[in-house]
């Protein structure tokens, strides 16, 4: 008898191994699949969708966790996908857009010219003559696209207990964004420049994406169904976001994973003001929206439930 069900254990762990193995194997080909035939998965819909069979797959050898998928994720895809359907709304809907404080607020911190013409005036030198760093630029910007989300997805499989604040925090900072968006829609400096606002400068992620045969903008820039708002740049999400992933992510890895991660913000940043997305006061601004996504959350959910205990290195 014993014999038995040593063996049945052996079978049952080698099967719930090959699943373990079989559902991210499975998701890849997929994905690659996806990628070689429709393009990189941009949309904020599309990129739901392949997380959802993502978690789905990855969560095969531990199928328990599977029926509250859509209890946990329910609130924050919908806040995400409702952001995006109204963001484009927001373009001019009680205020006129605002062209000069943020270019005001850069020329007080950096002197003339911005740092977004600066930069390009000393490290741009054409669609013909990329660098390193504008493939940099523009890797480092499609991030903002698919980090979070990311990032979501992980800790819902790996850290559960600490997915319900990252997914409070990230609804919270959408929708300070939103307000914002509404109340002072702000110009960026592509815009200006051709508005003839500012020296001249380059919206540098089309330029360089051109270049790069895996994919098109997609949804990222679709302004027919009001998913874009090019005059939402104050304060940067895509600022936002990086330093938020960095403040809660922060004691939950090594102290080697740090350093990169201390580097993220900052390589988002020059991302954004090299390649006229947004000027360094969009960037502040965002970060000061991610510290207060952050703090909002963590203080409401230990008057309610009690401080999630501190990780050990």
């Amino acid at each position: 008898m014993w014999r038995v069900r040593v063996e049945a254990n052996d079978r049952t762990g080698r099967l719930t191994s090959a699943v373990r193995w079989a559902g991210p194997a499975v998701y890849a080909v997929a994905l690659v699949l996806e990628i070689a035939y429709n393009d990189v998965p941009m949309g904020r819909a599309r990129l739901l969708a392949w997380l959802g069979l993502g978690l789905v797959l990855f969560s095969l050898a531990t199928p328990r966790r599977l029926p509250h998928l859509v209890r946990d994720w329910a609130p924050i895809a919908a806040i995400l996908l409702i952001y995006d359907l109204l963001r484009g709304y927001a373009d001019g809907l009680l205020f006129p857009p605002h062209v000069t404080p943020q270019i005001d607020a850069d020329a007080w911190l950096f002197g003339r010219p911005v740092p977004t013409v600066w930069l390009q005036q000393h490290l741009w030198h054409g669609a013909q003559h990329l660098h390193w760093w504008d493939y940099a630029t523009w890797g480092v910007y499609l991030t903002h696209f698919f980090a979070t989300l990311l990032v979501a997805g992980g800790l819902w499989l790996y850290a559960h207990d600490r997915f319900g604040r990252y997914a409070a925090m990230v609804c919270v900072l959408a929708l300070m964004g939103f307000a914002t968006y509404v109340l002072f829609p702000a110009v960026p400096p592509w815009m200006a420049s051709d508005d003839a606002v500012i020296e001249p400068s380059v919206r540098i992620v089309g330029v360089v994406w051109a270049q790069i045969p895996i994919g098109h903008f997609s949804g990222m820039f679709q302004k027919g169904t009001h998913y874009a708002n090019n005059v939402a740049a104050m304060p940067s999400l895509h600022a936002g976001y990086a330093l938020l992933i960095t403040l809660y992510v922060w004691p939950l890895v090594p102290r080697w994973a740090r350093v990169p991660l201390a580097l993220y913000p900052l390589a988002m940043a020059f991302a954004l003001v090299y390649s006229a997305e947004h000027y360094v006061s969009d960037c502040i601004a965002g970060w000061l929206y991610a510290v207060a996504a952050y703090s909002i959350v963590q203080f409401v959910a230990d008057r309610m439930q009690g401080p999630v205990p501190a990780l050990a290195n």
